[in-house]
């Protein structure tokens, strides 16, 4: 099994510590995968300055293709923001960089080339929202990160083109969450997901609802977090082996394909587990997976 995250990477610049972390959703993604053992390429776009080699540097050490990536002049894509008793809090960004004045149609130039993968996922802050349609259209299951910042009415209107929306919730009510995602289904998604912080994330799949509750950890960051659950979940969902890799890791070692008895359900509930799991862990380091550098 191999992926691929679409759209979106930056530098997240903590100023507390002048220090900052290679991320953005759709490179997490890809990143994660990668630590989770499944074959792994990034695209995207990236600027001509110092943070932008930082982040190239960083997927090649770890074995993430970025080969057919685009380099613009021009700033990489910047976060800044810090962190108070764990939780990230954030200041501000160029908002995504050279990214937000570059048209994302070169990534539909090999169509061969997304076929080939077994999973595609972008999201939000990706400017790929124009390419969903021909995406959608290469038959790759797409999943799609609509963040917490989210406008419901122009996310329905992505989701006929989706097969996982996920949703951050943390600061909505439960019936809202789940109002949100009966809508996400009606409006043709998949499978909706919304992760709620301290609270049970929510599954819907237009037949039945999953809840999962989060593993309690104390957080040295949790930046990453979101992104950590939405990779697992969708490896874990897609590919066994990458469940039993998982649990094998000693993320929750009672949870392991030897408790997974029915096709569907189980498969559902245990990559639910799983994903929770790895997001707690990934909680427990400095970015959204380390790697920092000064600036």
């Amino acid at each position: 099994m191999k992926v691929i995250g679409i759209g979106d990477n930056v530098v997240d610049q903590y100023s507390h510590i002048q220090t900052r972390y290679p991320g953005g959703n759709a490179l997490n993604f890809s990143v994660y995968a990668t630590l989770l053992g499944c074959p792994a390429a990034y695209l995207g776009v990236f600027g001509d300055d110092s943070a932008a080699a930082q982040v190239r540097a960083t997927l090649q050490q770890l074995g993430v293709d970025a080969s057919r990536c685009r380099q613009v002049s021009g700033e990489n894509g910047r976060a800044s923001l810090t962190i108070e008793q764990g939780e990230r809090r954030f200041l501000g960004s160029n908002q995504g960089g050279v990214s937000r004045f570059t048209s994302m149609d070169f990534v539909l130039d090999d169509p061969d080339y997304l076929k080939s993968f077994a999973l595609i996922h972008t999201s939000s802050y990706s400017y790929l929202d124009a390419q969903l349609p021909a995406i959608s259209r290469l038959g790759v299951p797409l999943s799609y990160d609509f963040s917490d910042d989210f406008q419901l009415t122009a996310a329905l209107a992505l989701c006929p083109w989706l097969d996982f929306a996920f949703f951050s919730c943390a600061e909505l009510t439960l019936e809202h969450s789940r109002d949100i995602l009966s809508q996400a289904v009606a409006a043709g998604a998949g499978c909706a997901v919304a992760t709620r912080g301290a609270q049970p994330a929510l599954l819907f799949n237009g037949q039945r609802w999953y809840e999962q509750m989060p593993r309690q950890v104390v957080p040295v960051d949790t930046l990453g977090a979101g992104d950590a659950f939405i990779t697992a979940f969708l490896l874990a969902y897609f590919n066994p082996s990458v469940r039993a890799e998982v649990g094998k890791e000693g993320m929750s070692r009672s949870r392991t394909l030897a408790n997974i008895t029915a096709p569907d359900a189980d498969r559902m509930v245990a990559s639910l587990a799983l994903a929770a799991d790895f997001a707690a862990d990934i909680c427990l380091q400095e970015g959204s997976f380390g790697f920092g550098e000064r600036y």
